[in-house]
């Protein structure tokens, strides 16, 4: 996620801590969440040889043919995901960056419809293809609308605002941000000073669901451990507590730090070590780049480097994934 303005250049959320820890910067690196460029850019005036942006938004590549054409050859575009980044370069990479959940540019552009703070049709979809959030909310069931918000945006509140949002759409369908959000306030006390918007779990929960983020998240850091040349750095940024928690045991799993937990438990076989940590504890921003772009403030930064272990699967069950993403999950591989 990246903050810009009209007066202000595109700077992603901890570039300076990213290039700062992964110095000296060079080779090829991949950006998994190309956006409004900020990080590709990083990268390359930092001294890598090529960049490839990727990105599931084929607005965010049109953008980039505008401000790329500089770097001629250095900078490669590929309209694709999180889970197929392997395939996306000849040889193995020096770097992969991922910033996940949905961009700055995608929520200041009412008409995409990620945003809560404004009014705009109920989309959601990063790619612009498939089902969109007001498809979810005018035909799931209550129990399923309920899952997603209690799983994916840990709203405690989730079987009152189902319960909400399937009486409303029996009036008239829900189409709009701004409709869904006075549903899902109408269901929650008035928020505090400094406390986020009513509506932020819901829509939170919405958009993973719409997007599959956790599927590609998952399918992402397995890519990117193929895809990683050994010495090869893999950086992510996430920015809700669910996210920083898959990326942090993926981590800890795959250099071998994720314990035995208790004593009585079954032995777990210990994991090859396919990386070893680079910080052993999230990177956070700091006061200067909060007050500079609050939407740094829930951002954590995790860097670990690739070993020469060969990739494999990971265990999905042991990397903090929702109960709700393991059953889609089991669903799609019958």
């Amino acid at each position: 996620m990246s903050n810009a303005t009209p007066d202000a250049p595109h700077i992603p959320v901890l570039l300076g801590p990213i290039l700062k820890a992964v110095a000296p910067v060079g080779g090829v690196w991949l950006d998994g969440t190309l956006g409004a460029g900020g990080y590709t850019r990083g990268f390359l005036d930092a001294g890598a040889a090529q960049v490839i942006g990727v990105d599931r938004d084929p607005l965010a590549l049109e953008m980039a043919a505008d401000w790329g054409a500089e770097y001629g050859d250095r900078l490669k575009l590929v309209h694709g995901t999180f889970s197929h980044l392997d395939e996306y370069s000849d040889g193995l990479l020096d770097g992969v960056v991922l910033d996940l959940g949905v961009s700055s540019m995608q929520l200041d552009q009412a008409e995409r419809g990620f945003s809560f703070a404004k009014d705009g049709p109920l989309d959601m979809r990063m790619s612009q293809e498939g089902p969109s959030a007001a498809d979810l909310v005018n035909t799931a069931s209550e129990s399923e609308l309920a899952d997603i918000l209690f799983h994916y945006g840990e709203e405690r509140a989730s079987r009152r605002i189902a319960r909400t949002i399937v009486a409303a759409r029996a009036e008239a369908p829900i189409e709009t941000t701004l409709r869904l959000t006075e549903l899902v306030t109408s269901c929650l006390p008035r928020p505090k000073p400094g406390q986020s918007h009513p509506a932020t779990r819901s829509f939170q929960a919405l958009r993973i669901a719409v997007n599959t983020e956790f599927h590609e998240l998952i399918d992402g850091l397995e890519a990117a451990e193929r895809a990683l040349k050994p010495g090869g750095l893999l950086v992510v940024v996430s920015f809700h507590s669910l996210e920083d928690r898959i990326v942090k045991r993926f981590m800890q799993l795959r250099a071998g730090r994720a314990g035995q937990g208790s004593r009585h438990a079954p032995q777990i076989e210990q994991e090859l070590e396919r990386f070893s940590l680079i910080t052993r504890k999230a990177i956070a921003a700091d006061d200067a780049e909060c007050a500079a772009n609050p939407r740094s403030r829930s951002a954590l930064l995790r860097i670990a480097r690739r070993t020469d272990a060969p990739a494999g699967p990971v265990d999905r069950t042991a990397v903090g994934l929702p109960k709700l993403a393991l059953k889609e999950i089991g669903r799609a591989h019958v």
